[in-house]
């Protein structure tokens, strides 16, 4: 059954004076109960201004946002502020790319996890307090009962984004969305907070909307992966079909520029050409085409449409995509 479904999502940034910026154009996808989806891209795809959207976190003045978002046969972006609060942090939760600006320095962490359970749980005093203890216990944090009473700046960062799942989980939400979660974390750490999330989700039947850049991150995290790229999906498959071949150019040069344990000595890594400014706008053309070794005429001068691909459930914005082996055609139609 399909929880959260996004239509044709355009988010447009207008300033008096500038041309209109488009960070979000036209992006559709949607979420079944207890599925786990990724969208992934480079900084600057569209991708958190996309969740911020979904979330209803983007400000008033100078933002316009058009399409729909519907979560359980509700519109969210017809939604007053009132409704939206109801939904958020009860139903829909998030978890922020950076947690020490996420979280108010100013407040114990004990009372931001409590301002969750008595807003969307009814709980005070000493039940919402050993509740808060349970929560941080149930995300590896030690000690909790102290934890409670210390400030964000004397957690290290693993334990500041634990924390903020923590906050997430409190009221058992039924779609979970997590930007960036091991942005700025070490190796370690990084997988920890993986691993607790997929325990998390196994658990409690959550869906898990995962937002990173990083190809690896999801590998074994996302049951289908939606891949963005100057505001657009380019590609979207099942993770195993897009592992197995990847179709789209941005697509194989995401999986190539991650290093390798199996890489030779020396060997050197094998970034995408060029940086994410460098675009062609996509009324006129592939956005990805300056920076593509795939380029051919076409991709200058029209605009690729997001069509199923030859497999299962596989989508495709692309004139000149990589070729499909014959192993990973059998991988993406089983």
């Amino acid at each position: 059954m399909t929880l959260l479904e996004v239509r044709d999502l355009r988010v447009v940034f207008t300033r008096k004076g500038r041309r209109d910026v488009t960070a979000v154009d036209g992006v559709s996808f949607h979420v079944d109960g207890g599925e786990t989806i990724g969208l992934v891209g480079e900084s600057g795809s569209g991708k958190s201004v996309t969740s911020l959207a979904v979330m209803g976190l983007l400000p008033k003045r100078g933002v316009r946002v058009e399409g729909e978002v519907t979560f359980d046969g509700r519109q969210l972006l017809t939604m007053d502020d009132a409704q939206l609060r109801s939904i958020r942090g009860r139903d829909i939760a998030m978890v922020f790319q950076d947690p020490m600006s996420s979280l108010n320095p100013v407040v114990p962490i004990g009372r931001q996890v409590t301002e969750v359970l008595q807003r969307h749980r009814d709980m005070a005093g000493a039940a919402a307090r050993t509740e808060a203890a349970r929560l941080l216990h149930s995300v590896g944090i030690p000690d909790p009962d102290r934890r409670l009473r210390e400030y964000p700046h004397q957690l290290s960062g693993g334990m500041r984004q634990r924390a903020l799942i923590a906050m997430a989980l409190a009221c058992k939400p039924r779609l979970l969305i997590a930007d960036e979660p091991t942005t700025a974390l070490d190796v370690t750490i990084q997988a920890q907070i993986l691993e607790l999330l997929k325990e998390l989700v196994a658990d409690s039947g959550t869906a898990l909307v995962m937002i990173t850049h990083d190809l690896g991150v999801i590998a074994g995290l996302c049951d289908r992966v939606n891949v963005m790229y100057s505001g657009r999906i380019v590609e979207s498959a099942s993770r195993h079909g897009l592992f197995a071949q990847p179709r789209h150019p941005y697509t194989g040069g995401l999986l190539e520029s991650i290093p390798r344990l199996d890489a030779p000595r020396g060997d050197k890594l094998n970034p995408i050409p060029g940086s994410p400014n460098d675009t062609l706008p996509w009324p006129r053309g592939c956005a990805f085409a300056p920076r593509c070794g795939n380029r051919i005429d076409v991709c200058t001068e029209e605009t690729p449409e997001l069509e199923p691909d030859s497999g299962v459930d596989h989508l495709l914005r692309c004139f000149n995509p990589l070729e499909r082996s014959p192993e990973a055609a059998s991988v993406a139609g089983s």
